[in-house]
């Protein structure tokens, strides 16, 4: 007997207890737009003496780290993006002014003699902290040689605060303060300046008691002033961290509060058991006993895959969390793929049993499955390397949902259903039966096909009314795509859009985008400073009532246009990713069909959301490349089936060929189709602003992608087949079946899995037992009105009418 059940048994407790045990001991690590914070993105540029290279960016990224640390930010992140780029996460910072200001400074950390007062127009004076213009001398000491600097008090020498530097050699200080304290006090030589960016941050007078040409000893000082603690900290911030190698340019920001990002985990948490109460319910009513355990397995799969977010140390986003919900999807699909194998499996030889029919349809569904997840894997992958911000999170986690789909689905469903379906009737188990849909499509057995000139014009239709929509209403990209300034307040009451947009022009912003949502406006514009967003939020307090800032995002122009290239380069490659796979896998003819009804689906989606003018931004792109996965599962499945009906179908044509697969085909659309609905129907409902337009696209998409895999993948492949001269695949090899019979591998019916429901072919006979008849579901026969007669050997014969 057989281990396999018992390893895989033993593998899915495994996996079950390491998750539990994963999702017990660590916690899982949120983005800023989930836990409130202040993101900033700082692009390196060259200086005249240094080339802003992978070398040099590092080096920028060392004195960044040091000034957030100085800042005193819990677990702040830095980290750097390509060869030029550093991203900041400060986790608590809600206010962009203070993170730039101090964390972004660019130039160069310098201590300098003071000569005296500026005399006239000299361009290389430099104003003090009182406006006063000072003439400097030579840098004497760079930040390079400052080890650290605190802020400081001490209640027993007195009110105020101070600050404290530490030099790694004392040498040049000593020399620097000795020649300064020569100057009587009061007179402006007796000051060191301390310039950063061109400012002086400091000019401190040399104490009294320092002797002229002794200096300070010690490699230590202290400055002293009227300080507040912010002061003083700020300060010390910035002299420890010392200087850049080469100046930061800010092309990205992001701001969010930690209401905002309370109120969305809730939101997504709450959409997430809706959603998966819904399926678990759909699917149980739909396959009863089996479904009922995927629904249990779908809960493992939630486990699983969370588990594995907080073992990656995965930073979960907001369209993280979609993703993870949205995966739940993914797993419906592999275990209706299953389920409907079965069914066929059951329905072609009912003698061997559900357990036999359940093997079968876990090996022979895995084929598809493996093709569709891939397919999926690679849009997720092209999210993570493509993609920024948020959106590259939902790449991640939407790559772990599909792996912990399949464990999930071919694991802990198998196990499950193994142990039990033994011991329960075909009617209970949800597989003894091909189903209503099935059975209703096999009696009527419509030619969906001929009509297939009618339904290519039919989408021919829809690209012209999506490009219409290009035309005429154009593209509403976000400010993602094209650089600017986005605010959300909220609000305490609800407020009139009217009086905030005046209110918005007042404030000096008369071309800024003002929309209303709920309980929120978000004010869209160009580039602007923090200090006007702090201007405009003071006008709006005055108009229309108290509001909070939730949401600030500020993309530079640069990166919003190289953003909006990497979108359409992620698109393109997603489709050609789809056509090498699939040419790969099945046919040429195959893939470039299942291509064009994707980009038939994106079309629409793209045209719809033209015409109702939504924004297209990065959550866009995640829901633009995630349909296109989605979608081509539909056409992989169909696929999938013709490359099998076909070598043993090769007396008919084609056409009615592709016509059976898609009918065969139509429950696991159906039932797979409905699973997502669900999802994305929770996600639309109680998913908030920030989700809504993603499940938006994703509705629009996976509807169209679904009706697209017969009417448009289907046709298309026929008129492809016409004109190329690639031969049909040979049949696959005959395997021995009991005392000597042949039947076609891996089948039990000579016209492939289910399809003799109620249609069997001319060919061999599989044999049973030595009875030497023909084994097959004698009473979905009769239902359909075709019966074949038994025989022993040869051909069975047919009805007059053609078999399908």
């Amino acid at each position: 007997m057989s281990r396999a059940p018992m390893w895989r048994a033993v593998a899915a407790l495994a996996v079950i207890a390491t998750s539990l045990l994963l999702a017990l001991t660590m916690a899982p690590r949120l983005g800023l737009d989930l836990r409130g914070g202040t993101q900033l993105v700082f692009e390196t540029k060259d200086s005249p003496t240094v080339k802003a290279d992978a070398d040099a960016t590092d080096r920028a990224l060392d004195v960044l780290r040091r000034r957030a640390d100085a800042l005193g930010v819990v677990d702040p992140t830095l980290v750097r993006s390509g060869e030029r780029r550093i991203i900041v996460e400060l986790p608590g910072v809600l206010d962009p002014r203070e993170a730039s200001a101090v964390i972004g400074k660019t130039a160069q950390l310098n201590f300098h003699p003071v000569l005296g007062p500026a005399e006239g127009e000299d361009r290389d004076a430099v104003a003090d902290e009182s406006g006063q213009k000072l003439k400097l001398g030579p840098v004497a000491l760079s930040g390079a040689g400052v080890t650290d600097a605190a802020a400081r008090s001490d209640p027993q020498a007195g009110p105020g605060w101070f600050v404290t530097i530490d030099f790694k050699e004392p040498g040049p200080w000593r020399e620097l303060t000795g020649k300064a304290a020569c100057a009587p006090p009061g007179d402006h030589k007796r000051r060191v300046a301390i310039v950063l960016d061109k400012e002086i941050i400091s000019s401190p007078q040399v104490d009294e008691s320092i002797a002229c040409e002794v200096g300070i000893s010690g490699g230590t000082t202290q400055i002293t002033g009227s300080f507040t603690p912010q002061e003083a900290q700020n300060l010390a911030v910035l002299i420890k961290g010392g200087s850049l190698p080469v100046p930061l340019e800010l092309v990205e920001q992001r701001t969010v509060g930690p209401t905002l990002g309370a109120d969305a985990i809730a939101a997504s948490a709450k959409a997430g058991l809706v959603g998966v109460i819904l399926t678990a319910v759909f699917i149980g009513v739909v396959y009863r006993l089996v479904g009922v355990l995927a629904a249990v397995a779908l809960a493992c799969y939630g486990l699983i895959s969370y588990a594995g977010l907080v073992a990656m140390g995965a930073t979960l986003t907001l369209p993280g969390l979609a993703g993870f919900v949205l995966a739940i999807g993914m797993a419906v699909d592999a275990n209706v793929l299953v389920f409907e194998r079965a069914r066929e499996e059951y329905g072609a030889a009912p003698r061997r049993g559900l357990k036999a029919a359940l093997d079968r349809g876990f090996k022979n569904a895995w084929s598809a499955i493996a093709d569709s997840n891939i397919t999926t894997l690679l849009a997720a992958g092209l999210l993570f390397w493509l993609a920024s911000g948020p959106v590259k999170g939902f790449g991640v986690t939407l790559a772990i949902g599909v792996l912990a789909s399949l464990v999930s689905a071919m694991l802990i469903t198998r196990v499950l259903t193994a142990a039990l379906i033994a011991r329960i009737g075909p009617r209970a188990s949800g597989i003894g039966s091909i189903g209503r849909v099935r059975t209703w499509l096999t009696r009527r057995d419509p030619d969906l096909m001929r009509g297939r000139r009618l339904w290519l014009a039919v989408a021919a239709g829809l690209l012209v009314l999506a490009g219409a929509g290009l035309v005429t209403r154009g593209l509403n990209y976000g400010v993602e795509f094209t650089g600017g300034r986005i605010v959300e307040f909220g609000t305490s009451k609800p407020v009139d859009v009217a009086a905030a947009r005046q209110a918005v022009a007042d404030a000096g912003f008369p071309s800024a985008v003002v929309q209303q949502s709920d309980d929120a406006i978000s004010v869209r514009t160009g580039q602007i400073s923090a200090d006007d967003v702090v201007r405009m939020e003071e006008a709006l307090d005055r108009s229309v009532g108290e509001v909070a800032k939730q949401r600030d995002e500020l993309i530079g122009p640069s990166l919003g246009e190289e953003l909006r290239r990497n979108a359409l380069i992620a698109l393109a490659v997603a489709l050609a990713a789809q056509l090498a796979y699939l040419a790969f896998r099945f046919r040429w003819t195959f893939g470039a069909a299942a291509v064009a009804a994707l980009f038939v689906d994106a079309a629409v989606v793209v045209g719809a959301f033209a015409w109702m003018g939504k924004p297209i931004d990065g959550v866009f792109l995640a829901a633009m490349l995630t349909i296109i996965g989605y979608s081509v599962n539909d056409k992989v499945v169909l696929f999938d089936r013709v490359r099998e009906l076909w070598p043993v179908r090769r007396g008919e044509p084609f056409v009615r060929v592709v016509n059976t697969a898609i009918l065969q085909t139509v429950p696991r659309t159906v039932n797979t189709g409905l699973g997502a609905l669900f999802i994305l129907a929770a996600l639309a409902v109680f998913g908030g602003d920030s989700l809504r337009d993603f499940a938006v696209a994703l509705l629009i998409g996976i509807i169209v992608g679904t009706l697209s895999s017969s009417f448009v993948a289907g046709p298309a492949a026929i008129a492809l087949e016409k004109r190329t001269t690639q031969p049909p695949p040979v049949p696959r090899p005959r395997v021995p079946g009991p005392r000597g019979a042949t039947v076609p591998a891996p089948w039990s019916d000579p016209a492939g899995p289910g399809s003799g429901v109620g249609r069997p072919t001319p060919g061999p006979v599989r044999a049973t037992a030595g009875r030497g008849r023909a084994a097959g579901p004698a009473s979905a026969w009769r239902r359909s009105g075709r019966w074949a007669s038994r025989c022993t050997g040869g051909s069975p014969r047919t009805s007059s009418r053609r078999a399908a």
